[in-house]
């Protein structure tokens, strides 16, 4: 068990995770210098600039409070969220199970550090899949001891993390669910792992235990049970070793074409798949990001600002590989840190890294559309003081299901323009202290421009060319001054008001010594516990150059001041630390998973209400075991899934001496799993 940590002590490491997790799912990114040395502007350098708040929010011309019931609008003025009705502090488990808002009706799940999943009382759960299933025909069960990478590229893969589940069209009660499989634990997933000699098995499997997975699930009608459906003609693998085609503007380039790819098109595999999003056509979008970690020998100043060492890399697959040894191709790399689109539906379809979007650490991509129906896709640069985006494509959705429709639709995020976003706050500076402390005004908020980057192949950054700006997307934001944020992971629009929310999940270096301190948009130095921007854009037009945004929550325990919670009693939600992937539910309430609590309990899930009095009241749904993550939430009318990543993954952890005996008990090997958690009586989450 960890150790309690305080609140306001500093940790080993960012966030609550382990060392291990630090060393296999992102590099130790966090030990690494900050890849952005630009000088762009922080948001504290331009308040002095900045229009009043009184004109800037008129400039922002928020009124969409009519674009939702109850919603509360962005504009100079607005009251503070009430809360209603009685109850303790949901945190510890206090107040009724009726209390709250539409689809958050339950009992709180109290912080704990138990080897399990926690679900509320009334509630039961299931483990859908495990690492290792066999999903596709001829794959054989899975046996950790006589593991193969012909077997694992048969069978589910390792550390879950985004998760889509996908209306299965002509066949009753079943679904697609998708599966993003971030990264591989060696340590945890063969016995005698020597870290300095992996062998080509190993390797290979960890190669196959990568990418994405497809599978059908049956729903039982009594409850929000789902199984898989094995040897379905829908099931798939995709792994570090499948095709992948290159499109849109950069296809083609120079910096793509390597030795085995003259042409620079075709890439084997997909890496470091994070979160991702599911399309209004019926895609679903895969975002590449620690891929850097994978390629050993980089040299020069892109790789540097891509975070890709110049020695050798953890896994050492550059041994077995010269793709991953940067010395021997410097352009496999260029190839690595796209989002990847998807057609389940379509067994046939070899799955598109879409350049038009850009390239970086892509921590996921949800789209929305205009008004005439173009998609708008937002995505975040999860690093430190790295970058929010969006890209507006330039062609209308196809509406319904025939052939010509879809292969349109797979068209769509080829064409169009990529911004970066700049932040301006609203208040003096000497009012943003980094303690988290709220301004004069009561809110930390402001406005904001996109700023344009490339659209098909001209480039509106001077100095690179449209090719430049796709493949090295982050010093073109460099550039063009967009604004430094807190680690920007998965952005999320709702699908009801149209606002779109960004999890920043922390930044331990904001405010040290040669580095940043605090602005508007990330008001607390040494940042642990991350915060969740809330952005309006003008005249709720998602192809707009302009929005407003403001905090919508500042994570951590409620008893610190330096946390707010829109403005809803602090005494009355739950404490939470280090929003990761956020989505919707059927109700307009945000969710939010976590990773790395830094309060010392377990990560979790939590769901939020956004709109009506009782806005900015946020509970917690579940916890996970230990060393786990909470990934992919999706959150259905009768279930929750969550995909439950890396349990286990303790320092000092291995096969032979398990931090955690989840999902299966003592003596089994520990397994990232999918998770459904339903009402006992069958009826709706939350209601």
């Amino acid at each position: 068990m960890r150790r309690l940590l305080p609140l306001l002590t500093k940790a080993p490491h960012a966030g609550g995770r382990s060392a291990l997790t630090c060393r296999y799912r992102c590099g130790d990114a966090c030990f690494h210098e900050v890849p952005n040395t630009s000088d762009n502007e922080y948001v504290g350098d331009v308040i002095a600039g900045a229009l009043s708040r009184r004109s800037m929010m008129r400039a922002a011309a928020v009124v969409t409070v009519t674009a939702a019931a109850g919603a509360t609008a962005l504009v100079p003025g607005a009251p503070s969220a009430e809360a209603h009705g009685a109850g303790g502090h949901p945190g510890h488990g206090h107040g009724r199970p009726s209390d709250g808002a539409r689809g958050l009706r339950f009992r709180p799940v109290a912080p704990n550090r138990d080897d399990k999943v926690t679900v509320p009382e009334g509630y039961a759960q299931h483990v859908v899949i495990r690492w290792g299933e066999p999903i596709l025909r001829g794959a054989p069960s899975f046996d950790p001891d006589r593991q193969s990478a012909r077997a694992q590229a048969g069978q589910f893969g390792y550390n879950n993390d985004f998760l889509s589940l996908l209306p299965l069209r002509g066949e009753r009660g079943r679904q697609l669910l998708v599966a993003n499989h971030e990264y591989t634990d060696e340590f945890l997933m063969f016995k005698g792992y020597d870290p300095e000699n992996p062998t080509r098995e190993q390797v290979e499997i960890a190669w196959a235990a990568h990418g994405l997975s497809v599978v059908a699930v049956q729903e039982e009608h009594r409850s929000g049970r789902l199984t898989p459906v094995t040897r379905h003609p829908l099931n798939r693998r995709l792994t570090a070793t499948s095709r992948f085609e290159l499109t849109g503007p950069a296809a083609g380039s120079a910096l793509l074409r390597t030795s085995a790819d003259p042409a620079g098109r075709t890439v084997l595999g997909t890496l470091n798949n994070c979160a991702g999003g599911t399309t209004p056509w019926g895609t679903t979008l895969h975002g590449e990001e620690n891929f850097n970690q994978y390629f050993a020998n980089g040299s020069g100043p892109t790789d540097k600002r891509y975070g890709i060492g110049s020695g050798a890399t953890e896994r050492k697959w550059e041994r077995f590989d010269d793709r991953f040894d940067a010395a021997k191709e410097p352009n496999e790399s260029h190839r690595f840190g796209w989002v990847v689109e998807l057609d389940p539906h379509d067994p046939d379809f070899t799955p598109a890294k879409r350049t038009a979007l850009g390239r970086f650490k892509h921590e996921a991509a949800q789209p929305r559309l205009t008004s005439d129906g173009r998609p708008v896709v937002y995505m975040g640069d999860d690093e430190r003081f790295d970058y929010l985006y969006k890209f507006v494509s330039s062609k209308r959705m196809k509406k319904g299901g025939s052939r010509t429709a879809r292969e349109h639709n797979r068209t769509l995020l080829d064409h169009g323009t990529l911004y970066v976003a700049k932040l301006t706050g609203d208040s003096p500076a000497a009012e943003v202290d980094g303690t988290g402390k709220l301004p004069n005004d009561g809110e930390f908020d402001g406005s904001g421009v996109w700023i344009p980057l490339a659209t098909g192949e001209v480039s509106h950054v001077p100095g690179m060319s449209a090719e430049e700006v796709y493949v090295f997307t982050r010093l073109a934001g460099d550039k063009v001054g967009a604004t430094k944020m807190d680690r920007p992971e998965d952005v999320e629009p709702s699908p009801r008001s149209g606002r779109v929310y960004v999890a920043l999940t922390n930044n331990s270096n904001r405010g040290k010594s040669g580095y940043p301190g605090a602005d508007e948009a990330n008001p607390r130095n040494l940042n642990k516990h991350g915060h969740v921007l809330e952005l309006a854009e003008h005249w709720d037009d998602p192809s707009s150059d302009g929005f407003a945004w403001r905090l919508f929550l500042v994570a951590g325990d409620p008893k610190d001041p330096a946390t707010y919670f829109a403005g809803f009693p602090k005494d009355r939600v739950s404490p939470i630390s280090c929003p990761d992937n956020v989505a919707f539910d059927p109700h307009g309430n945000l969710w939010i998973s976590t990773d790395g609590n830094a309060l010392g309990t377990h990560d979790g899930l939590y769901g939020v209400a956004t709109q009506g009095s009782r806005r900015g009241e946020l509970k917690q749904f579940l916890t996970v075991p230990t060393g786990a993550e909470t990934c992919g939430p999706v959150i259905q009318d009768r279930r929750v899934l969550v995909a439950v990543q890396h349990p286990g993954e303790v320092d000092g952890a291995t096969v032979e001496k398990p931090a955690s005996t989840w999902p299966d008990g003592p003596g089994r090997i520990v397994r990232p799993s999918v998770v459904a958690v339903y009402r006992k009586d069958g009826r709706d989450i939350g209601v």
